[in-house]
């Protein structure tokens, strides 16, 4: 214990002594007056699709080397982002205005139609800075709203424009040069076929106090997030009840000493998920303390996704180790099937990830590329998921707990033996009230989703994140209520 303490310390101390030291993928790069800057550019997406497009499938200007790919990760990948480089560059600390990017070529019939279909679909466009996406700053009923992007156009009466200028604000620090690139359309081109468009830019620097360690923080501010606390006086009026109950038939739960660790239906199959579940709720725990701590910072992109996974495979062990354990348990020290079990463990979860990811890249691969023509533009694989539910009711998930230790307890007063499974559901049943909610979310909320392809496509990654909570919560509650099984029945002496 002595050397844990000396241990967490050391970590403390490392944390908290020196000035200069930076979290993995989050240290500060420094630009010398007169040295040149790159704007970066990201997928187009949309607020009312769940498909994004590469940037350079919309008639925009093309840097003069070519296009070529950012440096990306797993997580990146499978978030939908694709980073790719941009002509948008400009001289440290040196104003320019009117600056001159291309004229594009006369825009033919199929581009004309392409880019009003962007713009029916709010497709936004997505710059980043210094590895910091571009902040955009609208004023609406007095409030000053942000943005990380900005619109491919807008339509007016009928008439559609596309924003062929841009005014790109980039605050810098004296000593630790922070660039955040704010812009604000100061022009815009009504787009017409058969005539070209004409790009230009401008660039004003402004020094701020902000410091670099500081200059995520208008990013991470959510103003006007809502979320729903539910009430849970219900829940300790059922914990009173339960407690009323208990008194009145508190001898009951002996009468099935002799039962109550009698093995239940399809056990090897209860192992599996066990195991499964501690694996995945392991990856979120050590995920979210590897985050509090800043080694996932947002500044490099895709490292949370890319830890999940490598959390994940590593705890596959902790997977195996428990299903073998609960089995043998179960057999009363009985090994034999154990193999069985831990090889079923490894495979069970990611068999019916694998599933549902293949069906959806079937989906995105063959019917969205029959569904906007022969000549669709690149897709992004996979699609992003930024439309899942943002203001899903929080539960207090410990008085559930409480609540099911009541209920396992109530159970085995009236002489049911079979809990197992019971507290297992009992609390992995949360996973079906988010799962109603995402298809509220999808009815209410994403009308002008377009077509049931996209639907489908939607309502697989919820099944595949709702199974992940299912799994998680349902072991939690299991052992949960295992532990109290074992405490309440370990003290009963047999005559």
């Amino acid at each position: 214990m002595g050397n844990f303490a000396a241990w967490v310390l050391a970590i403390c101390l490392i944390f908290q002594s020196g000035y200069g030291f930076y979290l993995p993928g989050s240290y500060p790069r420094k630009h010398v007056v007169g040295c040149y800057l790159s704007v970066k550019v990201n997928s187009l997406t949309s607020i009312d699709t769940e498909m994004s497009f590469s940037y350079y499938s919309l008639p925009f200007c093309k840097p003069k080397e070519g296009v070529k790919d950012g440096a990306e990760n797993l997580g990146e990948l499978l978030m939908g982002d694709r980073i790719e480089n941009s002509p948008y560059r400009f001289k440290m600390y040196t104003n320019e205005t009117e600056i001159f990017l291309c004229q594009s070529n006369k825009l033919s019939a199929d581009d004309f139609k392409l880019l009003k279909e962007r713009n029916d679909e709010m497709y936004q466009v997505n710059l980043i800075l210094d590895n910091l996406p571009a902040i955009r700053y609208t004023k609406k009923e007095g409030f000053m709203l942000r943005w990380t992007e900005y619109p491919a156009g807008v339509n007016i009466q009928d008439a559609y424009y596309v924003f062929n200028h841009l005014k790109l604000k980039v605050l810098v620090h004296k000593y630790e040069e922070t660039n955040v690139a704010r812009m604000r359309g100061t022009g815009d081109a009504e787009v017409m076929p058969g005539e070209p468009i004409v790009f230009t830019y401008e660039v004003l620097f402004e020094e701020i106090d902000i410091k670099w360690s500081s200059r995520w923080d208008a990013y991470l501010k959510t103003d006007g997030s809502k979320v729903h606390w539910r009430d849970l006086t219900r829940y300790e009026e059922l914990d009173k009840e339960a407690q009323a109950q208990m008194t009145e038939v508190l001898s009951g739960w002996k009468l099935v000493v002799g039962a109550v660790f009698r093995a239940p239906s399809n056990p090897a199959l209860l192992c599996i998920m066990v195991g499964d579940g501690v694996q995945i709720l392991g990856m979120a725990v050590v995920t979210i303390l590897f985050a509090a701590v800043g080694f996932m910072s947002p500044a490099s992109r895709g490292t949370l996704i890319t830890g999940m996974l490598f959390f994940y495979l590593i705890l596959g062990i902790t997977a195996g180790y428990v299903s073998v354990r609960l089995w043998r348990t179960i057999g009363c020290g009985d090994h034999r099937g154990w193999a069985s079990v831990a090889w079923k463990a490894a495979c069970f979860f990611p068999g019916i990830a694998f599933l549902i990811l293949t069906t959806l890249n079937f989906l995105s691969t063959h019917l969205i590329g029959g569904y906007f023509g022969a000549k669709a533009p690149h897709i992004e694989y996979p699609v992003r998921t930024n439309q899942i539910p943002r203001e899903i009711p929080v539960q207090n998930y410990p008085s559930r707990l409480l609540v099911l230790g009541a209920g396992t307890c109530m159970h085995l007063c009236v002489e049911d033996w079979k809990w197992w499974w019971k507290s297992f559901f009992a609390s992995g049943s949360v996973a079906i009230y988010i799962f109603l909610y995402s298809i509220n979310y999808l009815v209410f909320d994403l009308k002008s989703l377009s077509g049931p392809v996209f639907s489908t496509l939607y309502l697989g990654y919820s099944l595949f994140m709702v199974l992940a909570i299912m799994f998680a919560t349902g072991t939690v509650g299991f052992l949960t209520s295992f532990w109290f099984v074992h405490y309440l029945f370990s003290s009963v002496k047999l005559d």
